[in-house]
């Protein structure tokens, strides 16, 4: 589980609603037709953006940002290796028998197997990769849409009650209470986007580069065992993928 998600939206949250507490009431901030002015209708504006099961996708999807434990690109280093010293001591069958931490690689190894060609290994890995890429890549989108919409209907929200407000002016004492009712739907708006909708679409979009990056560098490693490059050449070359620290970090 991804700690940094998981603490950063249940303390965003406690944070504004503990201030809610502190200030006095907080049943005056709980409003159902503002709550399902902004909830539904941004979920639904967002359904008009996407096809049904590319929305419905994205829930599943969204569990990446609390569940999704990637992983390292020195833990494939080492894993491609290994692999590299195995299949120069025992030829590319020697492979099928092995357990892998990435479904992906675990894939691209069979291919190995089978015996593809090259140029084929490779063009069937990209392909996965791109189609893997695609759809996180709609995930954040949703999400990112969730969180432009939310406070615009926020503000439509608003505007309803305003105008339910002003068409009501012969109770000046009714005033005040129907703004505060008004003004509701902007603060669900803004905590929708600004706390969940904004944060897991960015969380989202970094789980999409990691993994893109750990595809890349597994498709490199398995063409170089295929070519039949040496064990420590593979290790040197697939360093490059490491960040400069641990690049030094792994040489000494």
């Amino acid at each position: 589980m991804d700690l940094a998600t998981l603490v950063g939206l249940i303390g965003a949250l406690g944070i504004v609603v503990a201030a809610m507490v502190l200030g006095g009431d907080v049943g005056i901030f709980v409003n159902v037709p503002s709550i399902l002015i902004v909830i539904g209708g941004s979920l639904l504006v967002v359904l008009t953006k996407f096809t049904l099961g590319q929305f419905l996708g994205a829930g599943k999807i969204a569990a990446k940002a609390f569940m999704f434990k990637s992983v390292m690109p020195e833990e494939i280093i080492a894993e491609t290796v290994d692999l590299a010293d195995a299949a120069r001591k025992g030829g590319l069958l020697s492979l099928e028998e092995k357990e892998v931490s990435s479904p992906f690689m675990q894939r691209g190894i069979q291919l190995l197997v089978d015996g593809h060609d090259p140029e084929v290994v490779k063009n069937l890995l990209l392909k996965e990769a791109s189609l893997t890429d695609e759809r996180h890549d709609f995930g954040a989108k949703i999400f990112r849409a969730i969180g432009d919409v939310g406070p615009a209907m926020g503000m439509i929200g608003t505007l309803v009650g305003l105008v339910q407000m002003l068409s009501n002016m012969s109770d000046p004492k009714s005033i005040g209470p129907a703004m505060a009712v008004a003004l509701l739907t902007t603060l669900y708006g803004a905590m929708l986007a600004t706390i969940v909708a904004l944060p897991i679409a960015d969380k989202l979009e970094n789980r999409k580069d990691e993994e893109a990056l750990n595809q890349s560098l597994i498709i490199d490693g398995l063409l170089a065992i295929q070519a039949g490059q040496n064990p420590r050449v593979i290790e040197q070359m697939l360093r490059n993928y490491l960040p400069e620290k641990k690049r030094q970090q792994a040489e000494a």
